[in-house]
């Protein structure tokens, strides 16, 4: 176990609860009640998000070492090297289980006759497969580079995995030459499937089938001896937008892309038996230093491919997949805008399946009552179905506004493609304002009927993609309100001219909190009831579910309420930075549900008196997203969908399956009490069932 680097504050720094929620994914691999093909998957989800931490995070944090100490420490709630050195230790650490996992799973593959081959475990058949695959599909696709202390370093991308050979002459003493070829799975794939024996399966992943033909790429060079091994680097993928006002934001953006090739390795990750020598020459080529992550690791590297490994699990055919069904709302043969038009109506993705909300965008473009149509977009399916029916609805002559946020983290230059398409195709597009993202969840229809203006939509908790909305736990309220949309369209306004003062267009909303404007500091007005409450001897309850809780405002108000005796309860999946303190009259009560769909839901109880409001929100608990974000949370009148929040609410409260509790030691230990198993996002889909059959 690595010496532990004290952390002396009265918050957990963001970076250091978001490994302990990396861990809690690593807990989902090791789980061996978890479907085999589902732990490969969340072995690549902790893969990939590793990657992304050090994109973002860490470099982040080496950018911080050059700010003052006092600012840098009251930003990250700790001094960065302090986080750094904890990092590094926390992710050696996670590597090791890791890599402990990664065999017994594939020890379990073995018993069902499924076995990952290398290029040195191939029958003659496979390897005349294997040479015969490597010359029609992917030769056309590898470019070996030759490395020479003289020249510069290639290019390298942070998201590719590489091979690093090296390669010698027999009658040389000393010398070795050095290459490199970068992995094309953009065009392969990762995982090739071989011809097996009968009963089994056997894949062999594209660098192998690579290095297996390593001596037929050089054979013009006369080498001997070949070493290749995998590696991989990880590139500080942030930027910043230049403030040069002569400049378009579309141009920054795309800028922006363009410097990330520019990025600083942050990580250099290999395979531990690589060739020494050209070790130490990456090392030197890319700049490192001992201050940099240089981590020997196993053979495989960028196993976020593995997220998409290969469907072959005989026992999972027979598993019945708890699939999407319709809201029974929406089971009949109405129009989807008919019944909205009457009645609010809560979607629980992926619960509920995410077509009405392509099915009124559709009818939309069709109905020729209908005159505008005005949509916040974030992130993208990669062929929307959204997308084409607002595309559709333009070519019907609708006046069609979409506020398209071209800086998502990582979609920037897949935004900036719908960008262009939408402009072709007439639709009006927004981008945004400068240095505040958009992403607020909402869309506005208006029609005119009977000499009558007829508005409706919805406000979303996620992003409006058909995609992620089968394996993401969102709700999205679809509703008619007045106010609502009264709000909705004031959001718009603002957004159309946003040099105009925000603040004052969004403070005249009456239904919608909306950041960076009045929702820190409703919420911390409905707190501050719920303390008098709590003072005054009454009932005083609040929970709070969203994905993050990290900004210091919020948790010491979260700290006064607990230390006044308000019950807290708070479901939150990811960064968590609150610590349970002796002062306080009632503990916090924190639990983190990671399970088979990624809970992203932002939904906020307060007790109120016995008036119980509960708002539906696009903002996690954030000061990034209270602060410097267009978000938007909605209060749920409707009584029906209130009670069925809450009822939701306290089934994820009472798992004692997936749940695990947030505590001062990050330890993710799973919540253990005398009940029954209690698996929440089980129990949701059954609660949900019986309100559907219970309708009809």
């Amino acid at each position: 176990m690595a010496k532990k680097t004290k952390m002396t504050n009265s918050f957990i720094p963001r970076d250091i609860s978001w490994l302990s929620f990396n861990d809690r994914v690593l807990q989902e691999a090791a789980d061996e009640s978890v479907p085999l093909s589902e732990r490969i998957k969340f072995l690549g989800i902790f893969s990939n998000n590793l990657d992304e931490f050090f994109r973002v995070r860490v470099a982040g944090l080496k950018r911080a070492l050059a700010i003052n100490d006092k600012e840098a420490k009251e930003i990250f709630f700790e001094k960065p090297q302090l986080i750094l050195d904890r990092i590094n230790e926390l992710v050696i650490q996670q590597q090791q289980q890791f890599d402990h996992i990664w065999l017994k799973v594939q020890a379990e593959m073995a018993k069902e006759k499924i076995f990952i081959k290398t290029d040195e475990e191939l029958n003659k058949e496979q390897q005349q497969f294997v040479k015969t695959y490597y010359e029609e599909e992917v030769e056309s696709n590898v470019i070996p580079l030759l490395l020479n202390d003289a020249r510069p370093m290639p290019y390298l991308r942070d998201k590719s995995l590489y091979l690093g050979i090296a390669m010698r002459k027999n009658d040389w003493e000393y010398d070795t030459r050095f290459a490199i070829i970068e992995n094309p799975t953009r065009q392969n794939g990762r995982f090739v499937l071989l011809p097996s024996p009968e009963g089994e399966k056997h894949v062999i992943l594209l660098e192998d089938v690579i290095k297996f033909n390593i001596p037929y790429i050089f054979s013009y060079f006369g080498f001997d001896s070949f070493k290749a091994h995998a590696f991989k680097i990880t590139k500080d993928a942030e930027f910043d937008l230049d403030n040069d006002i002569n400049t378009t934001l579309v141009e920054k953006i795309e800028k922006g892309i363009k410097n990330r090739r520019k990025g600083k390795p942050t990580r250099f990750v290999f395979d531990k038996d690589m060739d020494s020598a050209l070790v130490a020459f990456l090392i030197k080529k890319l700049n490192l230093s001992k201050k940099d992550s240089i981590i020997p690791g196993q053979k495989i590297h960028n196993f976020k491919h593995f997220m998409g490994f290969p469907k072959i699990f005989e026992s999972e055919k027979l598993v019945k997949a708890r699939r999407s069904f319709v809201h029974p709302e929406f089971a009949g043969r109405q129009r989807i805008s008919d019944i909205v038009v009457k009645k609010d109506v809560l979607l629980s993705f992926p619960y509920h399946t995410f077509r009405p909300i392509i099915d009124l965008l559709r009818e939309a473009a069709m109905d020729p009552d209908v005159r505008s149509i005005h949509m916040t977009i974030y992130r993208m399916a990669e062929n929307s179905k959204v997308g084409n029916a607002l595309i559709n609805a333009a070519r019907n002559g609708k006046e069609v506004t979409v506020m398209l946020e071209l800086r998502a983290r990582f979609d920037e230059e897949h935004n900036i493609i719908w960008k262009d398409r939408f402009e072709m195709e007439g639709v009006k597009v927004l981008l945004g304002i400068p240095e505040k993202k958009v992403h607020a969840k909402l869309c506005v229809i208006k029609k005119r009927h009977n000499n009558k203006t007829i508005q409706y939509g919805f406000v979303s908790t996620g992003n409006f993609n058909e995609k992620t909305a089968k394996i993401y736990g969102d709700y999205c309220l679809m509703t008619s309100n007045r106010t609502v949309m009264a709000d909705i369209n004031k959001v718009f306004s603002g957004l159309k001219k946003y040099k105009d003062d925000l603040s004052q267009v969004f403070k005249s909303c009456k239904n919608l909190l909306v950041c960076p404007t009045n929702m820190r500091t409703t919420f911390i007005a409905l707190i501050d009831k719920e303390i008098a409450e709590a003072r005054a001897g009454n009932k005083a309850h609040m929970i709070v579910k969203v994905n993050s809780l990290s900004d210091k405002l919020l948790i010491k108000k979260i700290y006064e309420a607990a230390a006044q005796g308000v019950k807290i309860d708070m479901i939150v999946r990811g960064i968590y930075c609150a610590v349970n303190q002796k002062k306080f009259d009632t503990p916090l009560n924190a639990i983190s549900i990671v399970d088979e769909y990624l809970e992203h839901a932002r939904v906020i109880y307060f007790y109120a008196g016995g008036k119980e409001l509960v708002y539906l929100s696009s903002a996690d608990w954030m000061t990034r997203n209270l602060d410097y974000r267009v978000e938007a949370a909605v209060q749920v009148i409707n009584k029906k969908i209130k009670h069925e929040l809450i009822d939701m609410l306290a089934i994820q409260l009472k798992d004692n399956v997936k749940a695990r509790v947030l505590n001062n030691k990050l330890d993710n230990t799973y919540v253990q009490n005398e009940n029954p198993p209690f698996r929440s996002q089980v129990e949701l889909y059954k609660y949900l069932h019986r309100k559907a059959k219970n309708n009809h």
